[in-house]
């Protein structure tokens, strides 16, 4: 097993499926199942975030059967980690991470193997691309306001931020150190909250302490125990009622976006009180971190479905 880079642009002539599986022409064949059962990173080129966004583990590989010479990565979904920071190719040094793509004077080159859409690295450069990915930043959570933006703070409403234990550290048992939550949770609760700008999706409040920090809660759409990842498009942000209440399916978003409610179990002056007149859920300003059509289809019809109309 080896890691390697796969490069995947939110554009792309491929039949990708961020999250599910990886399209790829035969050329790269030996080296994507030599990543079977491993971790790989995804590189988004200039087209994209222009640096490294994500790790996930690789399930299987299996061929296009429609497409000759073309084959599937089929990925292990649970095991999705957005980095809420983009890691850009070269460390602080100006150093690439990938020493395939080092200069002479260790810059990142533009050609050559820079071309090539799937890449192995050593385990020391996949280490230090994870673990730049989820260094923790001073203002996580003391995102900037919006002019124009309806702000209610909160000046003794949890002040202290919750601690962050650190990125994952090189070394020991690989799957057991990615899938921790101790590492995951922060990760997701930050990237999350920065993708909606600390603003409530359902409400469209952003709620602050005294520090600036968002008081929303960065919600699972499709929940960690029944395999979702730990990905943005797998998250919405909301205020600690409206999180209960989509946990429990008492709310859900439909296909249009709009807010789907359990009016048998919600009074109307609880969704006047909670829910933004306009009944539409907000979504983020990039494209690639709005919510995925998959998972909010899993929770309207395994969450919402199931509990909330019964």
């Amino acid at each position: 097993m080896v890691n390697a880079i796969f490069v995947q642009n939110p554009e792309s002539k491929y039949d990708d499926r961020p999250g599910l599986s990886y399209h790829f022409p035969r050329q790269y064949l030996g080296m994507v199942e030599e990543t079977v059962g491993d971790w790989v990173i995804f590189y988004e080129g200039r087209r994209g975030a222009f640096g490294y966004v994500a790790t996930q583990q690789v399930r299987e590989v299996v061929p296009d059967p429609e497409q000759e010479g073309h084959y599937y990565a089929l990925l292990s979904r649970g095991t999705l980690l957005d980095f809420p920071q983009v890691v850009p190719r070269a460390d602080p040094r100006g150093v690439a991470y990938e020493k395939a793509l080092r200069g002479t004077e260790g810059t990142p080159i533009s050609g050559g193997a820079n071309t090539a859409a799937v890449r192995r690295i050593t385990r020391e450069a996949f280490d230090a691309i994870v673990s730049a990915g989820l260094r923790d930043e001073a203002d996580a959570y003391a995102l900037p306001r919006e002019a124009g933006e309806e702000v209610i703070a909160f000046p003794g409403f949890a002040d202290e931020q919750a601690p962050f234990d650190g990125p994952a550290p090189a070394g020991g048992p690989r799957d057991t150190i990615l899938m921790a939550r101790k590492y995951r949770d922060p990760a997701f609760q930050r990237m999350v909250k920065r993708a909606y700008g600390g603003k409530c999706a359902i409400s469209g409040l952003s709620l602050r302490n005294g520090g600036g920090r968002p008081e929303v809660q960065a919600a699972h759409i499709m929940p960690v125990a029944d395999g979702g990842p730990d990905a943005v498009c797998n998250g919405l942000a909301l205020s600690g009622t409206l999180h209960w209440m989509f946990d429990r399916g008492l709310i859900s978003v439909g296909e249009d976006m709009s807010i789907l409610v359990s009016h048998n179990k919600v009074p109307q002056d609880v969704v006047r009180r909670l829910i933004d007149p306009g009944q539409k859920l907000m979504v983020p300003k990039e494209a690639r971190h709005r919510p995925h059509p998959e998972f909010l289809r899993y929770h309207r019809e395994e969450i919402y479905g199931r509990y909330a109309v019964a």
